[in-house]
């Protein structure tokens, strides 16, 4: 069964407070749904990657999935959960990010995540089948409900082969198909 997208926006903000104790998750929570990127991409970044980085600043990504080259362009919030992050575990620059109970030298896994993503949703009864691509879904999601950013910048930002990889992301829901048959032409 397919994963889908956190698509109420008040969901989403109750997931950052209900994970404002969790530097690392919430950490991953913000730069998943406000990047776009693979959680695997995620998982493989290191301190060194994000630090001295400025709102503005781009972090190169060399994508598992593809090996293309990807960025991440730190936004405000991607910044503000970094120093907190930093604040709470000051961890050496070559530390993985997301780093697991196994030490500083292993990273957490996706099923990890999914597991993570699960209980988040779960524990504040928000209803469905969510695991780690949610947040790459949920960013696709926002970005074109809540922004107006066309299905093809998407497609082209989520580094998608064909456009109907693109729209499966979309998360069009039939409430907005049957609205456009209400206009009148």
């Amino acid at each position: 069964m397919k994963v889908e997208p956190f698509t109420n926006l008040k969901d989403i903000r109750n997931v950052k407070r209900l994970l404002r104790t969790k530097p690392r998750d919430l950490l991953l929570w913000v730069m998943g749904i406000n990047s776009g990127l693979r959680v695997q991409d995620l998982l493989s970044l290191r301190i060194e990657d994000l630090k001295d980085k400025k709102v503005g600043d781009r972090i190169a990504v060399r994508e598992k999935k593809t090996n293309k080259e990807n960025v991440i362009v730190i936004n405000k919030e991607i910044a503000s959960c970094f120093k907190f992050y930093m604040d709470k575990f000051e961890p050496d620059d070559n530390h993985f990010l997301f780093r697991s109970r196994k030490g500083i030298n292993y990273p957490i896994t996706t099923y990890r995540v999914t597991g993570l993503v699960k209980e988040w949703a779960s524990s504040l009864n928000i209803q469905g089948n969510y695991g780690a691509h949610s947040l790459r879904k949920t960013f696709c999601y926002v970005q074109r409900v809540h922004y107006g950013t066309p299905w093809e910048v998407l497609c082209q930002r989520l580094r998608h082969s064909s456009p109907s990889i693109t729209r499966r992301y979309l998360g069009i829901q039939n409430e907005e198909v049957e609205e456009i048959l209400l206009n009148t032409i």
